[in-house]
């Protein structure tokens, strides 16, 4: 049967592939380093890694949508706006 009934594009499968990574690459950390370093950060919230990782998917995913809706440029554009805003959640959130 295969995967064809979902019409995969290697953008999807690349973007479901690097939450993959990014959700085992924090289960490794969280081994190596237990705790989830947790921060109050400038919300007010008490965040671990986890937390901040959910943090910045959501925002990246709110970032796309909105890029989609409101500009005409390419995606990509929203990508690295999206990086910069999750390295920022993830120092000072």
């Amino acid at each position: 049967m295969g995967l064809s009934w979902m019409a995969w594009t290697w953008q999807t499968g690349a973007f479901f592939g690097v939450i993959a990574l990014f959700l085992i690459g924090m289960s490794v950390w969280e081994m190596a380093r237990p705790g989830g370093d947790p921060r109050h950060g400038v919300l007010g919230l008490d965040t671990t890694r986890g937390d901040r990782l959910f943090i910045s998917l959501l925002t990246s995913a709110y970032v796309h949508l909105a890029w989609l809706a409101l500009a005409t440029g390419p995606l990509w554009v929203a990508t690295i706006i999206s990086v910069i805003i999750a390295l920022a959640i993830f120092r000072w959130v």
